[in-house]
């Protein structure tokens, strides 16, 4: 307590100078109508400040929560519309029931690994067979191809990423549905390789590639990239084709996985053909 006083004693000028300043702010702005609303005017301003950046902060943490189900309206969208549903009206017979089936069903997967840098690159997806992932289902972006599920799991599935040695896409000239065959050589991860295409067909740089839909696996007209470069192979009669590609391989963040509905009995057709 005797050295509380003492440092009062010692310091007493300094403590009046603090307690004179504060009788006179007090005076100031009670007294005094436009420097009362001028600091009460900073306070609210000081407090909406606060108060907004509490919000945005807020809004902030719920991004996550907001863009799972913004995914999940996408998949949905997706599976409605016109290219997902298989036509099962045929004419001159009546049909009571709907002239469409489901044909494509969309799951939305969140990319948990992936590796662009290899020769063999992969995806892990953060959805398995307790969703209905199986293998073989097909894995697509906002913007394009992205590979073909290879192992499935109850939580989770592996993806054989188009960047892969094993990776050959059924792919068509968007604007004359010509066929060809898109693989990757193993360099850049945003380029690929375009084979088929024989050289009488007229190539401009820029021009679409797509899927065919000739698999059971991704439906027609899923995009695989653009022509960025093209030359004539010396002694063959088609092109060799460089594709930039419309997926960004480095950023991928979601995808949707693809479920053709009928493709076990499109496969089990198609093998019993083959078999002949």
């Amino acid at each position: 307590m005797r050295s509380l006083f003492l440092f009062i004693i010692k310091f007493h000028a300094f403590f009046l100078f603090i307690s004179l300043e504060i009788i006179a702010g007090y005076c100031i702005f009670q007294y005094n109508y436009y420097h009362r609303s001028s600091f009460l005017n900073s306070t609210n301003s000081i407090a909406s400040g606060l108060y907004s950046a509490k919000d945005s902060f807020k809004e902030y943490l719920k991004l996550g929560k907001v863009n799972d189900q913004l995914l999940q309206e996408n998949a949905i969208l997706r599976t409605l519309v016109k290219k997902s549903f298989y036509y099962n009206h045929v004419e001159g017979i009546t049909i009571e029931d709907s002239t469409r089936e489901q044909l494509y069903r969309y799951i939305a997967a969140k990319v948990i690994n992936n590796s662009t840098n290899k020769r063999n690159n992969y995806l892990t997806l953060n959805r398995g067979s307790i969703h209905g992932i199986e293998k073989n289902m097909g894995v697509i972006s906002s913007n394009g191809i992205v590979g073909i599920v290879k192992d499935v799991s109850e939580h989770f599935s592996t993806v054989l990423s188009l960047l892969h040695k094993d990776a050959k896409i059924s792919s068509k000239l968007d604007k004359d549905n010509y066929p060809g065959e898109t693989t990757w050589d193993g360099s850049l991860p945003t380029q690929a390789e375009l084979s088929k295409i024989p050289n009488h067909i007229k190539l401009n740089k820029g021009d679409h590639e797509v899927t065919t839909g000739f698999s059971s696996i991704f439906p027609e007209g899923i995009s695989i990239g653009t022509v960025d470069a093209f030359h004539l192979i010396q002694g063959e009669s088609s092109y060799s084709i460089t594709l930039n590609l419309s997926t960004n391989f480095r950023t991928l963040d979601y995808v949707y996985l693809i479920k053709n509905v009928f493709s076990k009995e499109q496969l089990e057709l198609e093998s019993i053909s083959q078999d002949d």
